[in-house]
């Protein structure tokens, strides 16, 4: 979809505060909160009995992550009836799902003391399980990680969902706002989120990207400086047949060339959590550089002036 206003300036928001919040820096004391989805199934049993919205005292007594979820995703008390009203099958198809999440908590947890490994700064934010209105899988807050129990057919990919969410919290990358910063954020996000968790996620963008990389990768240097997203991240014109996203597989494959070029890994992690300029470290990848010379020959200007 494409992104908001309200979305761009979060991200923005969130890339400068998760690495500076109070969260556990112990990955044993890191919280999972799921009464959101009790008081949800409370509230779901006296839709046909009550002349009231049942739904007011499951946003009055939310946790931070249903206070997280109300703007841009519940809105309302009264915004989520409607949709429960009219989607009633639908959510309670997810009623047990999380049934299993015991297990999956202690997947997490694994996941968070391998962070611990390659950056021992980490912090870790609570995940909380709400239900929303069918609009979102999940997001971040200043208050934690939130899922949206409602949109989960399982559990099967919420430990690589936490991981890659995780290592937004541990981001500060400086720069100008353009493609190539964002795409390194959120490719930084994948590649060391899958180092932690051992998954991935975002497969179809990445095979795509691969199979179309000498199409993509001469557009994207022409395109890096720019602030304008479309076409990489959040939405596509629908010029080609291309999928969302594929700003996560070149940030991907950016951050991974920088990585496989360090010799003090641990340091290197701790250098993409906090990339200073993006064109330097563009640079030091060395994963355009085919196709940035060919570009600036075409331009009768230096390899070196493109990055200035």
């Amino acid at each position: 979809m494409k992104l908001s206003l309200a979305t761009a300036l979060f991200i923005i928001f969130s890339n400068f505060l998760f690495a500076q919040n109070n969260f556990s820096d112990n990955p044993s004391n890191a919280v999972f909160e799921t009464k959101d989805s009790k008081n949800f199934w409370e509230a779901f049993a006296k839709m046909d009995k009550s002349k009231q919205n049942p739904f007011v005292e499951y946003m009055q007594n939310g946790s931070p992550g249903v206070k997280g979820f109300t703007e841009n995703r519940i809105i309302n008390a009264d915004s989520l009836f409607a949709v429960v009203k009219k989607r009633k099958a639908d959510y309670e198809a997810s009623k047990h799902v999380l049934d299993g999440i015991s297990s999956k908590e202690k997947r997490v947890r694994a996941i968070y003391s391998a962070l611990k490994y390659w950056y021992p700064k980490a912090k870790f934010p609570p995940v909380y399980f709400v239900y929303g209105r069918f609009n979102s899988g999940g997001t971040t807050s200043p208050d934690g990680i939130i899922i949206g129990i409602e949109m989960l057919k399982n559990l099967d990919g919420v430990a690589p969902l936490i991981a890659h969410e995780l290592i937004h919290y541990q981001q500060n990358i400086l720069g100008k706002d353009m493609l190539l910063k964002w795409c390194l954020l959120e490719g930084g996000a994948d590649f060391i989120g899958e180092l932690v968790s051992g998954e991935s996620i975002n497969q179809f963008s990445y095979q795509y990207g691969e199979q179309n990389k000498e199409q993509l990768c001469p557009e994207f240097v022409t395109r890096l400086k720019n602030p304008d997203y479309q076409d990489w991240l959040y939405g596509t014109s629908k010029k080609d047949d291309r999928p969302n996203d594929l700003g996560y597989w070149i940030g991907y494959k950016i951050i991974e060339s920088f990585f496989n070029k360090q010799k003090d890994k641990q340091k290197a992690i701790e250098e993409i959590l906090h990339i200073q300029d993006p064109m330097q470290f563009l640079k030091e990848s060395g994963f355009l550089d085919v196709y940035i010379e060919k570009y600036q020959k075409s331009k009768k200007e230096s390899f070196d002036a493109f990055f200035k």
